[in-house]
């Protein structure tokens, strides 16, 4: 089964999150970049739902950095879901090496379309790694 991590600090936007995904993926949870560090450094994931505000000394674009920097993430998706709506902090989120920027709240529809469309444009470059 495919494995999801979602760093999160909110309860009910966790808990959303685990419904939402719960039949399609193995799901580990963070609420920090702090037990992000303490739980699940080095782990692989299929794909990471990162929030930007969390608790702790760093945020989520903070963290996304420090995720795509490290090499055992090369090519991991990660989805940055937000209430930030403003553009700079799209932006930001793109310079921080986010896949795709989705703000809240979101149908879960299209939340579900998007973290699909998201491993699938990583299986295509995998097999283009392959050739």
């Amino acid at each position: 089964m495919k494995k999801m991590l979602i760093v999160e600090d909110d309860d009910i936007s966790r808990n959303l999150l685990k419904r939402i995904f719960k039949n399609d993926f193995e799901i580990d949870v963070c609420e920090s970049a702090d037990t992000y560090y303490e739980k699940h450094s080095g782990t692989n994931f299929d794909i990471i739902i990162m929030d930007i505000s969390l608790k702790g000394s760093r945020n989520g674009l903070e963290l996304i950095k420090e995720i795509k920097g490290a090499k055992s993430y090369t090519g991991t998706p990660i989805l940055c879901l937000t209430a930030h709506a403003q553009t700079k902090t799209r932006q930001t989120a793109i310079e921080s090496g986010t896949d795709l920027f989705i703000t809240k709240p979101v149908q879960n529809s299209i939340l579900k379309e998007a973290v699909e469309s998201l491993l699938n444009s990583k299986r295509e470059r995998d097999q283009l790694k392959i050739l």
